[in-house]
Parts: structure tokens; C-alpha cells; sequence
């Protein structure tokens, strides 16, 4: 088997679907503002894993998102060619960076704010 979609709660996917594709660099899958439906994928491999930025407002995983955010914990966790380069594109785009919250025990890695009430973690491992 293979991960085909995974998702992740955003409280307006419509906000996130445009962070996602303008400041974070994916690529829309699929997106329908009627339906709140919005499905972003990776620019590296646009026909991988897809992530469908999923309503959370006012159900179990509103809870979940806050409880994680609150606690410093990423969400999900990118992976890089250049770390580096990659945390000064998001800078320039106005992407929060959290620096203070590295902790590598392997590689290097960076936590960001996705700007929809997620941290995520961009990491690029030694070949």
C-alpha cells in the first residue's frame, strides 16, 4: 500500500488553500470554494501524496489543532532538499518562522506557522 491523501485541519480551507499554494509553494489538486474543498499536493511530485486541508471549525479537530499548536508540536513534517534555502523563501513570503523550537537530533530542520493554526516542520536529512 501507499499514502495517497492524507489530511490536515485548517479552520477555512478557502484561507488555507491560498497560503498553501501562494506562500507555501504547492500546487492545487483540486479546489472547490462551494464545497470547501481544497486539496493541495506537493510542486516536487504533484501526483504523490496529496494533503486535503480539511474544515475543523466547530468539531473534534478544532480541539486537536489548538491542543497541538499550543504544545509546540508540528503537525506534519516536510522534507527539503536545503533547509536553508527553503526557510529564507518562506521568510521572504511572510511565513513565521519558529526557530526557537528546533530541536535536531538529526539533520536539519526548521517549525513554521502554516498561517491556518498549524505548526509544520521542514527537515532535510544527510544523504
Amino acid at each position: 500500500m501507499k499514502i495517497s491523501l492524507v489530511s490536515i485541519p485548517v479552520q477555512d480551507p478557502i484561507k488555507a488553500h491560498q497560503i498553501y499554494t501562494s506562500k507555501l509553494g504547492f500546487v492545487s489538486k483540486e479546489f472547490d470554494p462551494d464545497a470547501s474543498l481544497a486539496i493541495v499536493a506537493s510542486t516536487d511530485d504533484p501526483h504523490g501524496v496529496a494533503i486535503l486541508l480539511d474544515p475543523c471549525k466547530g468539531n473534534f479537530a478544532e480541539h486537536y489543532q489548538k491542543s497541538a499548536f499550543e504544545a509546540n508540536l508540528p503537525i506534519m513534517a516536510l522534507q527539503a532538499k536545503s533547509v536553508e534555502v527553503e526557510c529564507e523563501r518562506l521568510k521572504a513570503a511572510g511565513v513565521v518562522l519558529r526557530p526557537e523550537l528546533d530541536k535536531p537530533e538529526w539533520g536539519i530542520q526548521n517549525v513554521f506557522e502554516d498561517g491556518c493554526g498549524n505548526l509544520l516542520m521542514i527537515e532535510e536529512k544527510p544523504v
